[in-house]
């Protein structure tokens, strides 16, 4: 498994809100990103805080989710956890009233990727030439791209495009996205905070990585297209190339 990732305060912004985290328990690979919000500490406090709470959950009950379905239920508990200490800590003071995080989690297992997914960071998976965004961005753009009310195109400098329909921290209860699907060897998987591509548009990103096999030229590639086009957020990203174990407990997503 070959990973790089870098989390960057951007051009404009004085502080970085984004956490992210790579780890290994067992022989799962874990990857973990989250966007926060609030303002001043509120949302370095709360995309910590998810991203905390994630690491030790899986460190501490990953290797109990011995099947697929185990795995599934893991995840989901864990966001749903996560939210409430977001949610709790954003009661311990007036300042931290009202913050946030999406929270975007990824497990490797043998042939199978598993997420679980609440907000607007996204997840892209690069299968030979094709590049696919798994993850669904809550936000109030994408609900009206569904609708057929605006393309895709103008979703990507509409007005309210930041807004969140779903998100950690902010209501007591929170109903992640959580599925599987099925890796190959070699496959390249991205993870990313809306900094990237929001600057940077899909087809771009999916030329880098068709077009660049090391990891690390195409993540500072990506780095700095995204400067270029002024970085007015933060940028987090989590790029991995993945080796897919073979055996007896091969699974089917």
């Amino acid at each position: 498994m070959k990973v790089v990732s870098v989390s960057d305060t951007g051009l404009v912004r004085a502080n970085n809100e984004d956490c992210l985290a790579v780890f290994s328990v067992g022989k799962d690979e874990c990857f973990v990103i989250a966007d926060g919000m609030g303002g001043h500490a509120a949302g370095e406090l709360a995309s910590k805080t998810a991203v905390e709470y994630v690491r030790q959950s899986l460190n501490d009950y990953l290797y109990e989710a011995d099947d697929p379905q185990k795995l599934q239920k893991l995840l989901s508990f864990t966001l749903e956890k996560a939210n409430v200490k977001v949610y709790l800590a954003s009661l311990s003071g007036f300042r931290f009233r009202g913050m946030g995080t999406t929270l975007t989690v990824a497990v490797l297992r043998n042939n199978v990727l598993y997420v679980s997914h609440i907000g607007d960071c996204r997840l892209y998976h690069l299968h030979g030439q094709r590049m696919k965004q798994l993850t669904t961005d809550h936000t109030l753009v994408q609900r009206m791209v569904e609708k057929g009310a605006i393309t895709k195109e103008e979703a990507r400098t509409h007005p309210k495009r930041h807004v969140l329909l779903r998100s950690l921290g902010v209501n007591e209860y929170v109903m992640p996205d959580t599925f599987s699907v099925a890796i190959s060897n070699g496959d390249v998987i991205l993870l990313c905070s809306d900094g990237l591509y929001g600057c940077v548009e899909d087809k771009t990103i999916r030329a880098v990585l068709r077009k660049h096999k090391d990891l690390h030229y195409c993540i500072q590639l990506l780095m700095d297209l995204t400067e270029a086009a002024g970085a007015p957020d933060n940028i987090s990203m989590i790029l991995a190339e993945c080796e897919v174990r073979k055996g007896k407990d091969k699974e089917k997503a």
